[in-house]
C-alpha cells in the first residue's frame, strides 16, 4: 500500500511539475514542442490562443493512451493518463505569471534551458514509475523496446516532423525567415536540455558491460543469476602481474536501471572483490530489457 501511494504521487507530481514547465516556460519561449505537442504548440503560436493548445493537446492524447493501451502495456496507459490528466488539469487551472521576460533580447534563453530541464526530470520521473507525459514518449516506450534504444533517442525523430510544420507556421505568420530561424535555434536548445535531461535520469535503455575481478567466481556467477533470470556472465581466467596470483574476471551486460542492484549483489558474496563497469553502444536484438508497463 505505501509503495502504491508513493508511486502514484511521484507521477502526479510529474505531472504537476510537467504543467509548470509548459505553462510558465517552454509555451511562454515560443518554442516548438516535439511529437503532437509541436503541432498543437505551433497552431496555438499561430493562432495567438493558449486554450488552443490545452484543447488539441488533450485530443492528441487521447489517441497516442488508446495507441499504448494496446501496443505497450495497460498498466502504462493508465498512469500516462494520470499524468496527462494532471498536465491538463494544472494547465486550465494555474494562474497567469510572467516569470521572465520571453523577448529574445531579455530572458528568453532562460526560458528555454530551465523549461527543458523541468520537462526533462518530469519525463524521466514518470517513466521511472512505469508511465509517461504522453506524446512523444508513448512512442519511445513502444520503439525503445523494439530496438533497444534509450527513449530521449527517440524523442528526437519525433522532434523532426513537429519542427518542421512549427517553422512553416512561424513562417507563414511572420513572412520573415529570419524569425522562422530564431525559432529554429531556441527549439533546437529545448530538445537537447529536455532530451539530455531525460536521458540523464532514466536510463533503461543505455547498457554497460560490469566486469569483476574475483576469487570467487562461481559465488559471484550465482550471485548474477540470482539478481535476475534473464542476464548470464562469462568467465576468463587472469593472473596478476604483481602478485602472480590467479583471478578471475566475470563479466555480464546490463542496464543502468539493474546496476545497483548487481553491485550490491556481488557485494554480499565477495565483498573483497574488484570491479568496474563501461558504458557500451550495439547489442544484438534478442537481448531482454523488461517492459517499461
Amino acid at each position: 500500500m505505501k509503495r502504491f501511494v508513493v508511486d502514484y504521487g511521484i507521477i502526479f507530481f510529474a505531472g504537476l511539475l510537467y504543467a509548470v514547465a509548459l505553462k510558465y516556460f517552454v509555451l511562454p519561449s515560443q518554442v516548438i514542442l516535439t511529437g503532437t505537442e509541436g503541432v498543437a504548440s505551433a497552431l496555438s503560436y499561430y493562432f495567438e490562443s493558449y486554450w488552443l493548445f490545452v484543447g488539441l493537446y488533450l485530443t492528441f492524447q487521447a489517441l497516442l493512451l488508446s495507441f499504448a493501451f494496446w501496443k505497450v502495456s495497460h498498466t502504462f496507459a493508465l498512469r500516462s493518463l494520470l499524468v496527462v490528466a494532471t498536465v491538463g488539469s494544472f494547465l486550465a487551472l494555474m494562474p497567469d505569471l510572467q516569470v521572465a521576460q520571453p523577448e529574445p533580447q531579455n530572458e528568453r534563453m532562460i526560458l528555454v534551458i530551465f523549461g527543458g530541464l523541468l520537462a526533462g526530470v518530469a519525463k524521466a520521473m514518470a517513466l521511472h514509475k512505469r508511465g509517461s507525459t504522453g506524446d512523444e514518449d508513448v512512442l519511445a516506450a513502444y520503439f525503445a523496446m523494439k530496438y533497444l534504444k534509450s527513449v530521449g533517442y527517440i524523442a528526437v525523430f519525433a522532434a523532426i516532423v513537429s519542427t518542421a510544420f512549427g517553422l512553416f507556421m512561424d513562417f507563414l505568420k511572420y513572412g520573415q525567415l529570419a524569425s522562422a530561424i530564431n525559432t529554429l535555434m531556441y527549439t533546437c536548445i529545448y530538445i537537447f536540455v529536455s532530451t539530455t535531461t531525460l536521458n540523464n535520469f532514466y536510463r533503461k535503455f543505455q547498457l554497460t558491460m560490469l566486469s569483476v575481478i574475483t576469487r570467487r567466481k562461481d559465488a559471484v556467477g550465482a550471485a548474477i543469476k540470482a539478481a535476475s533470470s534473464h542476464r548470464t556472465y562469462t568467465v576468463q581466467k587472469g593472473i596478476g602481474g604483481h602478485s602472480g596470483e590467479r583471478f578471475w574476471r566475470v563479466q555480464t551486460i546490463i542496464t543502468h536501471e539493474e546496476l545497483p542492484q548487481f553491485l550490491a549483489a556481488v557485494e554480499g558474496v565477495d565483498p573483497e572483490c574488484f570491479y568496474y563497469y563501461e558504458n557500451i553502444e550495439g547489442i544484438s536484438k534478442g537481448y531482454y530489457i523488461s517492459p517499461i508497463g
